[in-house]
């Protein structure tokens, strides 16, 4: 690595965030599969791009489908899948984005780690606190009707571990409300950190 050096552009993430008049961040949406990630993030790019804002969502599915086709999912293997993440969340907020990630992410360790890529106030962890229950009984996609088969090993909540966030900036209940009301609960904590 010494060989390689940071290359400085000539157009920062300052610029970037001024131009789009919002300040970028990353953020970090954890939860059990079937918890609903993927759905309130959606229903919260919708409301942020229909209101001017510059956004990407990074689906743990659709990346898995690219960058972190390669990837399995030991221990291991979900430890690389959300360092990857981490680093190109990294790139999209320095970018100026408002970047949404959906990813399980079930190891705190982990999250941590992507946090630490951050400067302060950038890395916005959302729990979709959703119990075990109500995943198992949603199932979109016949996962946990194949984990508990014995079909699909290392599986979240059945046979892996997920450790539940200590203290994230939010948490929404998406077995509780629908996800208009846990997005519209993620935009009012955006206003009042002045991110949007």
């Amino acid at each position: 690595m010494s060989d390689i050096t940071w290359h400085q552009a000539l157009v920062n993430k300052q610029e970037r965030s001024a131009r789009a008049k919002q300040k970028p961040c990353l953020l970090w949406f954890t939860g059990l599969s079937g918890a609903g990630k993927s759905t309130v993030a959606n229903a919260l790019e919708r409301l942020l791009f229909d209101n001017g804002h510059h956004t990407y969502l990074l689906d743990g599915d659709n990346v898995r489908h690219g960058l972190c086709g390669d990837l399995g999912f030991s221990d291991d293997a979900r430890h690389e899948n959300i360092r990857r993440i981490g680093e190109l969340g990294k790139l999209m907020v320095d970018a100026g984005l408002i970047t949404l990630s959906a990813f399980i992410s079930p190891f705190r360790a982990d999250r941590q780690l992507v946090r630490d890529l951050m400067p302060v106030g950038e890395f916005i962890e959302v729990h979709v606190a959703t119990d075990l229950a109500t995943c198992e009984s949603r199932d979109p996609k016949g996962l946990y009707k194949r984990a508990r088969a014995g079909e699909i090993k290392h599986f979240t909540g059945i046979d892996s571990a997920y450790e539940v966030p200590e203290q994230p900036e939010i948490t929404v209940h998406a077995g509780r409300f629908d996800p208009q009301q846990c997005a519209e609960q993620i935009i009012d904590y955006l206003r009042q950190q002045q991110v949007i």
